[in-house]
This record gives C-alpha cells, structure tokens and sequence, in this order.
C-alpha cells in the first residue's frame, strides 16, 4: 500500500473532525473543482522559454483559457481571454462532433491551441473563427466568417495558417493576410484535409492534412464516403427531436475511401500517393522526414493483422514498404515513431509480446529496450510512450512501467549506446510527459494516490526547474476542507483460476470489527485502458462512495493495457467472456473477506463498462447485489468497423451482443444513457430495453435528453444523484437517498 505524503499527513493533523466537511454531490460537480487546477494541453514554447496550458476558471470548471507561465521566473499571465475576444457563435455540427471525438464535448472557451514554430505566436481557435495571440497581448483575428473554421494549423515553417472550410483546405499567407483554397473536390460526399470519423473516434487522428518542412508541400487526406451507409440518427432533446442523416460505417460496412496527395503550397501542384492497390485500408499516420525529402505513411490492412510503413517519394507519389507488422490478433496503432536526421527510424514494435523500442539503419534493427515491461500509452490522454528525441545527444526520452505496472515513470536512453534506461521521475507517481523539439526540456504531469494533478519544468536529467501548476495540497486548496476524511487506496493483486495475475485498488471506510460492508465495484473492463494505477482519484467520486459506507473497489481484467501481448489478446473476437470472468474473480475475492457484506455487491460501469455490467448480470445471476450499465455497447454491429473489427472480426457477433441473455438477468439493473449519443448511440439502450421487456425482467432506466456520451455538468449531477437513489433503495434498503 502506498503511504500518504508526509504533506498530507501533516494537513490532515492541522484539520479538527469537527471541522471536517462532509463530501456531497452538488459540491463534488460544483465550481472550483475538488481535484484543484485542471490543466489541458501543456506545451512547451519553440525555445523552451513559456510553458503554455489551458486553465479552466475557479467560478467556472467547464470555462478553460489560455496561460503561459515564464519558465525562467514561474510567473504566470492570462495569453488569451476565451470571454473577452469569443463571439458565443454557433460552432458546426462537424465541430461538435470533434470535440466529441477528443472528450471535451462539455467544455467552453478555447479547447485547442498551436504554436507557431518561431514562437511569437499562438493559434487558438474560438467559437468557430481563428485568431493568432502574440506574446505582447495582441491578437489578431484570422477568419471571420458565418461557417467554422476546422482543423487548423501553423505550417512547419510559419508562413501559412491552414484549415478547413466546407469540406475544403484552405491556407491564409500570414504576411499578407492573403487567402487561398488550395483544394477543390470537397463537397457532397468528398471531405479534403480533416480526419474521417474513425480516425477521429478510434485513431486518435484529428487531423488531415500535414505541412512538410520548409512549407515547401502539403500532405493532403481527401476522403469519400459515397460507399459508407446512410444511418438515420435521432438526437432527442428536451425542446424536440432532430434527426441527422449520418454516414456511418458500422461494422461489416463499407468504409470511407481515402485518398491523399501532396500539394504544393499554393495548390497548383498535386501529387497523388501510392497507397496500394487494395482500397479497403486505414491511413493511420503521416509522418514527414526532418529533411521533408520523405513522407512516411503507416497504412493498416482492414483486418488489422497487418500494418505498413511506406516511404513516399514526394516528387513522384512512389512508395515502398519499409517495414511491416503482422499479428494473428490484432496489430496496434503506432505513435512511437521519428525519423531521424541521420537517415536512422526510431520505432516501436511488440514483436517480443511487450512494446519495445528499436532504432533501424536500412534493414538492420538494434533493440533499445527489452524486458517484461512494455512503453505505456493512454487512450484517455493521448499520450504516447515514446515522448522526446534529442539528436545532438543521441538520447530518447518515454514513459514505461518498467520499476512498477502501476506506475508511468519517465526515461531515457542513448540510441546509439543503449544500456539500462534512466528514470527521471520520482516512484508512487503517475507520470506523463511533454517535451520541446529539440528534447532539451521536459513538462511532467503526475498524480499520486495523495497528490491532484500537478504539472512542473524540469531538464533534460528530470531535475525539476519550476512548478508550472504545483497544485499544493494545502489549507487554501479545494478539497482542504475534505481531507481529514480523506480515505488511503491500498493497492493488491488476485489470482484467477489459470493463474493470472490482476491488480486492483480499493478504498474502505474505517473499520470497525465484525461490521461487513457493501462494495460499489466500478469496472471499465475494455481494451487499451489502464483503470487501477499509482494515481489521483479525480472527482473525488470514490471518496464519496466510501463516506457513505460504501467500500470502493475496482479490478484491471484481461484485455486491459499495458501487461504485454499475452495479457491483452484473450478478448479477441471473444468480448464478454474473459473480462466478465476476471471481473467475476474479483467479486468472488470480495466475498472472501471478513469485512465484507458479501450480499451487497453493487457494480457499475460507462460505456464499455456499462456493457459489461449487462454481460456481468447475465453470466453470473445472484453474484451482484446490482448493477448499474452507463450507455452500453448492446448490439456490436451498431458500432463502428476500426473498433469492432480489430477485436470481434466480421459480423455476426451474437455471443457478444448482450440481448439473446437478457432473462438470464435477475438482479436489480439501472440503465442509464444520453439521447443525442452519437458514439454508442440510444438505440443500443433501446434494443435493451425490448429484449428485457419480452423477456417479462424488470429493470429500471434514466434517459438524458441531448445529452451526448460525455455528459455535461448539470446532467453528469443528476445521473450520480439517479444512481444514489437506486442503490439506497435497492442495496442498502433505505426508502429515500442521504445526501
């Protein structure tokens, strides 16, 4: 168990029980946030001298600006007033759906920004027009227009601010302030220079087109999605019901055609790229090489078995295949790439069963790193393992969990010496990392169990130089008020019935002896995430939980990240069987302990998670007290191809769908989903709701009126307050909820 920071210790002495507040709900969603500063998007300037975040506002949790903090004095200024220059416009429906596709559906003011490489200004994007902040406080305003601007970037070599426009790229020359439409064909069913919606959703690729060194060309994704099926999709609203015509490609459908071709800078030469002869492929990644005379492409087959690095030649569209990745379950996408100058390609490759580093010199590969430990990625974050490179010193900076699988810690190595990595972060924290182009400064963001979020600037050894957003846990912090009760997470490990080994955290009140407890048993259970780690509990739900009585409990099952290969390929093609079984596992070690009530197991889960709820319920009737499933996948072939695919293969996926089992159900089940989900949209809850309904099982349900997958605050409230209310009455027995 990781013990509390002497800090937090110290603070909780100083704070009486009788001045302890109690957590409630309504002060958990309210404004300032409990977990303190929540920072996005931390950057470094082009010369290392300004770090810059978005900032969300005391008085305003969901209201982020833009800020820059001196790295040389910590002294901290408000760059771009999101309330003083946006117009409260309208944004797109296309740049909703962006937004909904990043997780930050919910969140107001500026959600994005951009550097220029020169490092005297910063693109940020408000209310659907684009303006360039200077460091002095002036801003210009870029566009100015009734449509919203999508997709912009400042050009590799600052001459250009690019961006997409009616399905069209479009580029401003920033010394003259001059305009140009650099494509054509978009319209109707063609988009040029943005990302296809699977690429946004499941690629965690935002952008479609990608400036080559020198501005001298423009890489250039145009997509058709004249063969994806037309689905018709109701967004229903408190004040009415809209419908949209939207092309999605759900699993077994066609997907979207991609093309892409290199632009000249003006648009009045085009190149179109070998991508092969099969059409029915995934353009994953554009990389350019630091000299701009290669474009690499990462091209994956549409099963997903095979992905493809090509070498483009930019004069003539050429390609050939560098290199190629196979798998007999899936291959995973690759952020962990950077073409060097010295003509050398960093990559990372699993080929061993755990993601590795490897530098290649023509067709030679020279492992980096090896072991039974893997570069850690979050899907939740973005963040990639491999983070910084810098070539006059040879060395790559990433995060792994090398030292422990529940902690992300910085290293780095000499790619062309390598030995045993260096750690640079300090143990018991979560670590991610950001680095400036030449690999000589590094942002670290962290948490600890102990510890909300903070961000500081450290140096190239990890020696820390300032706080960026130290985010002290002291008498003036939010959540000051709460930490005399706040309860330790004690970490541990169980065994399934082959051996596995799986983590899990968990939280209890204080024991008293001879009193058994309910457990809230949260699980997310899908692949490419990691729930239990050496982290901050954010939102401070968990605590909640635990002052009312609760004991909280959450388990990592197979499929989950960063345990290897072998340790996540046992969902493909059979989602809902071993996750459940592990999860089962978990509860089944529960009931083994003495304090707990082995009667009143409640569990609940989102998305993925409320899914598996239902295929926990159906597999294993009487083992939950409960259980509670948040806008559920029920049907698979309602989502989309890149997801479903890559882990079920093509349709049928009946085993895997959750109506054919709904009378098996016969615990409590709340159902809960927004509608206007445009990712796992209401029909999936609807078609549960029938096949619960033939099957003569009561349940009970709480539909959000637009509310997307990501709910706003208000709603997120209501939904918490829902789940309180059907736990007390159904678990612990009591007729109204505490509050």
């Amino acid at each position: 168990m990781l013990k509390p920071s002497l800090a937090a210790l110290a603070l909780a002495a100083l704070v009486t029980p009788a001045a302890a507040q109690q957590l409630t709900l309504d002060r958990i969603f309210a404004s300032p946030s409990l977990d303190g500063p929540s920072p996005r998007k931390v950057r470094l300037s082009p010369d290392g001298s300004l770090a810059t975040l978005l900032r969300n506002r005391p008085d305003d949790r969901d209201r982020y600006d833009l800020w820059g903090i001196d790295t040389r004095t910590g002294k901290a200024r408000m760059l771009v007033d999101s309330a003083r220059i946006g117009s409260g416009g309208e944004i797109s429906e296309a740049e909703k759906m962006r937004r909904e596709r990043a997780r930050v559906g919910g969140s107001k003011g500026i959600v994005d920004y951009e550097w220029a490489p020169d490092g005297k200004s910063i693109l940020t994007p408000i209310d659907g027009d684009l303006y360039l902040a200077s460091l002095d406080g002036k801003i210009r305003r870029l566009t100015n227009s009734p449509q919203t601007e999508i997709d912009a970037h400042v050009s590799r070599g600052g001459n250009f601010v690019s961006f997409v426009r009616d399905q069209n790229l479009f580029a401003i020359d920033l010394a003259t302030g001059a305009e140009r439409q650099l494509t054509k064909e978009g319209g109707g069913t063609v988009t040029c220079g943005t990302a296809e919606f699977v690429a946004q959703e499941e690629m965690d690729r935002f952008t479609g087109h990608w400036w080559a060194p020198g501005d001298r060309s423009v890489a250039v994704e145009c997509y058709d999605e004249a063969q994806v099926h037309v689905v018709t999709r109701a967004a229903i609203g408190a004040d009415g019901t809209r419908t949209f015509e939207q092309r999605y490609p759900a699993a077994g459908t066609p997907n979207v055609a991609v093309g892409l071709s290199i632009l000249s800078a003006d648009g009045s030469r085009r190149v179109k790229v070998d991508l092969g002869a099969n059409p029915d492929i995934y353009l994953t990644r554009v990389t350019w090489a630091p000299d701009g005379g290669t474009l690499y492409v990462q091209r994956m087959s549409r099963d997903q078995k095979r992905l493809d690095l090509l070498a483009v030649d930019p004069a003539t569209g050429t390609a050939r295949i560098v290199l190629s990745e196979t798998s007999q379950t899936w291959v995973n996408l690759n952020d962990d790439f950077r073409p060097l100058r010295d003509g050398s390609l960093i990559w990372a490759s699993e080929r061993s069963g755990f993601k590795h580093l490897y530098r290649i010199v023509g067709d030679a590969w020279t492992p980096l790193t090896k072991g039974d430990w893997t570069l850690e990625t979050n899907s939740q974050s973005h963040a990639a393992g491999l983070i910084g490179v810098d070539q006059a010193r040879h060395r790559l900076y990433f995060t792994a969990n090398k030292d422990d699988q529940l902690e992300s810690q910085i290293y780095a190595i000499d790619y062309l010496r390598p030995g045993p990595p260096e750690r640079l972060t300090e143990r018991g924290y979560w670590n991610e990392g950001e680095m400036d182009g030449t690999g000589t400064r590094l942002l670290v963001s962290r948490s600890s169990p102990t510890q909300p979020p903070q961000v500081y600037l450290a140096d190239a050894a990890g020696k820390r130089i300032a706080w960026i957003e130290e985010n002290k846990l002291d008498a003036r912090h939010p959540y000051a008020p709460f930490l005399a009760a706040h309860r330790p997470v004690t970490f541990g490990t169980i065994q399934t019935g082959d051996g596995t080994t799986l983590h899990y955290e968990m939280i209890t009140p204080p024991l008293e002896p001879g009193k058994r407890y309910p457990v809230f048993f949260e699980h997310y259970g899908g692949p490419h995430a990691q729930q239990v780690k050496r982290a901050w509990m954010g939102n401070a739900l968990p605590q909640y939980w635990v002052s009312k009585g609760w004991i909280y409990f959450q388990i990592d099952n197979r499929g989950s990240a960063n345990r290897g290969t072998a340790f996540e390929n046992p969902i493909y093609q059979a989602m809902g069987k071993v996750e459940v079984a592990d999860q089962a596992a978990g509860a089944g070690w529960l009931k083994t302990q003495p304090f707990v009530d082995p009667d009143r197991i409640a569990t609940f889960g989102w998305s993925y998670g409320g899914y598996m709820t239902l295929k926990m319920l159906e597999t294993n009737p009487g083992l939950y007290a409960a259980g509670i499933s948040g806008a559920p996948v029920t049907k698979w072939e309602l989502y989309d191809t890149f997801y479903t695919e890559r882990y079920l293969g093509m349709p049928p996926y009946d085993t895997s769908n959750t109506m054919a089992d709904a009378a098996k159900i016969r615990d409590p089940l709340l159902l809960l989903h927004g509608m206007a989900d445009d990712n796992v949209v209401f029909e999936n809850s609807t078609i549960m709701y029938a096949a619960l309904q033939q099957a003569g099982q009561p349940f009970e349900m709480m539909a959000y009126p637009g509310q997307t997958h990501g709910f706003t605050t208000p709603a997120s409230l209501h939904r918490w307050k829902t789940i309180e209310d059907f736990l007390n009455r159904r678990v612990k027995g009591q007729s109204a909820p505490s509050r």
